[in-house]
């Protein structure tokens, strides 16, 4: 019986590891609507100069998709995270490629097909 209470409690420690706990839950959705919240008012107060909003906005996006990645999927180096990040990575790349790809044949396709040296009303001259 003391066997089966000792591998259940070590099975319990190697599961929390790899989910999260209401404490990161919580730590989590807080930095999430802050960071909300920070975009939301660079641009509804001009809280930054114009210039900078976009650049502003980006970084907050980005910090809400780190916050957001670790607190609620489970990304991180730790060994229990490894087979999330490798998924993820893996996903994150192909999606890249797919999108890189297409829209180097929609570039390539405008470019090549599209008439650029006659103007509109001589190419509906030809007609």
């Amino acid at each position: 019986m003391s066997h089966s209470h000792v591998s259940h409690s070590s099975h319990s420690a190697g599961h929390d590891d790899g989910h999260g706990s209401l404490k990161g839950y919580m730590i989590g959705t807080v930095l999430s609507l802050v960071l909300t919240l920070a975009s939301f008012g660079v641009v509804m107060f001009h809280v930054i100069p114009p210039a900078q909003g976009l650049t502003a906005i980006v970084v907050l996006c980005v910090a809400q998709l780190v916050v957001q990645l670790f607190y609620f999927l489970h990304i991180g180096a730790a060994r229990s995270q490894r087979a999330n990040t490798g998924i993820f990575i893996c996903t994150a790349f192909l999606i890249a490629v797919i999108v890189g790809l297409s829209l180097w044949v929609m570039h390539n396709a405008n470019v090549n097909m599209m008439p650029s040296q006659i103007s509109v009303e001589r190419a509906m001259a030809h007609d």
